[in-house]
C-alpha cells in the first residue's frame, strides 16, 4: 500500500471530522443570538422577561456531554446522588443498568494512540512463511511511526439470557499501521497495516473468584488480515471467549481462542498458532491518573508481551509509552522475534 493513497485517506478523514466539529460549534453559537432576537421583539415587559428566563434555563439545562452525544461518542455516566460510582470496567463495557448508553453510539474498544517514533532492535527486512517465501529483501529503517484506531458500537441490547444475564451484541473494528515515515530513500511507505473487524455477544456477570469479581463473559469472532497480495498476504480467523475480572483499580481480561482453519491452498500462514498461541491475558492497573497494562501470550516458549504506560500531560492530552517483546508485534511479523519501544500520545486507553 502506497503512502499517497493512505495519506489522502487520512487527510480526507481529518477534513470530515474538522468540518463536523466546526458545523456543530457554529450551530450552537448561532442559535442563542437568534432566540435572543425573538425575545427582544416581544413588546410586553412581562412576556419579554419570561422569554429571556426560558432561554437562560434552556442554556443551563444543556448537559455538559451534549457535544459527545452529537458526535455519537458516549461521555462517562454520572452516578446518582449517594450511589457508589461505577467501576471503569462497567463504564467501558456498560455492564450495569446505570452505565447502559443504548445502541449505535461509538465507543472506544482497544487503545487508540499515535506513536511518532517506534524503534525496533531487529527489523524484518524479508518476511517469510512456509507457503510464501519472499524472493527479495525490503530494506527497512529501525525507526518508524505507529498508530492504532479501535472503535466499537452496540447493535442491540438484552437479546437473550445466558450466564444469568441478557446479551448485548457488539461490532468492533481495530486498525493498526506501521509507517516507515523516516525512510525517504524508499518513499516512506506504510510497512504494514492490520485490519481487524469483529463481532461478539457480551453477558454481564457478577461472581467471586480468587479475590476478583467476574464482571462479564463475551463470545466472539474476529478476522485479522493485512490486505496485501502474495507473497506478503497474511490473514486468519478466530472464535474466542473473553472473561473480564476486576478488583478496585485492577482489571484482568482472559481471552482463549481457536483458529478457524483455512484450506491448505489458501492458508497464508499455516504455522501462525505456533507463535500467536491459543489466547492472551491482559492485566490493567490504574494508579491515580496513570494506567499500566501488560498483555501476554505464550505457546511452548514462543512468548510475547506488550507493556504500556499512559499518563496525563495537559488537560485530556495523555502521553503513551508502548514496549513489545517476542513474536507477533504485527501480522507480517507473526513469526519474527524482536523488541520495540515507542512513545507518543494516547486518545483512549483500555479503561
Amino acid at each position: 500500500m502506497k503512502i499517497t493513497r493512505n495519506s489522502t485517506w487520512l487527510l480526507f478523514a481529518q477534513f470530515v471530522l474538522a468540518t463536523c466539529l466546526f458545523a456543530i460549534g457554529r450551530a450552537g453559537l448561532a442559535a442563542e443570538p437568534a432566540e435572543a432576537a425573538k425575545c427582544a421583539a416581544i413588546p410586553g415587559d412581562r412576556e419579554r422577561l419570561e422569554c429571556y428566563d426560558a432561554l437562560a434555563k434552556r442554556g443551563k439545562a444543556k448537559p455538559a456531554d451534549e457535544p459527545f452525544q452529537q458526535l455519537g461518542v458516549v461521555a462517562p455516566p454520572k452516578p446518582a446522588p449517594g450511589a457508589a460510582p461505577p467501576t471503569a470496567l462497567s463504564v467501558r463495557w456498560e455492564l450495569d443498568p446505570e452505565t447502559k448508553q443504548g445502541s449505535w453510539l461509538i465507543r472506544p474498544h482497544q487503545p487508540v494512540f499515535i506513536l511518532p517514533v517506534v524503534r525496533t532492535d531487529h527489523s524484518n527486512d524479508s518476511p517469510q512463511t512456509p507457503t510464501h517465501p519472499l524472493p527479495f529483501d525490503a530494506p527497512l529503517q529501525d525507526n518508524e511511526a505507529e498508530f492504532q484506531l479501535s472503535l466499537k458500537v452496540k447493535a442491540a441490547e438484552n437479546l437473550f439470557s445466558l450466564f444469568g444475564s441478557r446479551a448485548d451484541l457488539w461490532f468492533a473494528y481495530t486498525q493498526q499501521s506501521q509507517w516507515q515515515v523516516y525512510n525517504h530513500q524508499h518513499s516512506a511507505p506504510f510497512r504494514e497495516t492490520n485490519y481487524m473487524p469483529e463481532m461478539f455477544l457480551l453477558f454481564p456477570t457478577r461472581y467471586d473468584l480468587l479475590g476478583l469479581t467476574g464482571r462479564f463473559v463475551s463470545l466472539g469472532m474476529v478476522h485479522q488480515s493485512n490486505g496485501r497480495a502474495n507473497p506478503l498476504s497474511r490473514s486468519w480467523n478466530r472464535v474466542y471467549t473473553q472473561l473480564g475480572f476486576e478488583r478496585g483499580n485492577f482489571a484482568l481480561l482472559v481471552r482463549p481462542w481457536a483458529r478457524i482453519q483455512d484450506s491448505a491452498d489458501k492458508d497464508d500462514n499455516p504455522d501462525i498458532m505456533r507463535y500467536e498461541g491459543y489466547g492472551d491475558v491482559t492485566a490493567i492497573y490504574q494508579w491515580g491518573k496513570q494506567e499500566f497494562s501488560v498483555t501476554a501470550r505464550d505457546n511452548g516458549g514462543n512468548a510475547s508481551s506488550t507493556d504500556t504506560w499512559s499518563f496525563p500531560i495537559q488537560g485530556r492530552l495523555r502521553g503513551y509509552v508502548k514496549i513489545t517483546t517476542g513474536y507477533g508485534e504485527t501480522l507480517i511479523d507473526y513469526n519474527w522475534r524482536q523488541n520495540t519501544i515507542g512513545a507518543g500520545i494516547l486518545l483512549a486507553d483500555w479503561l
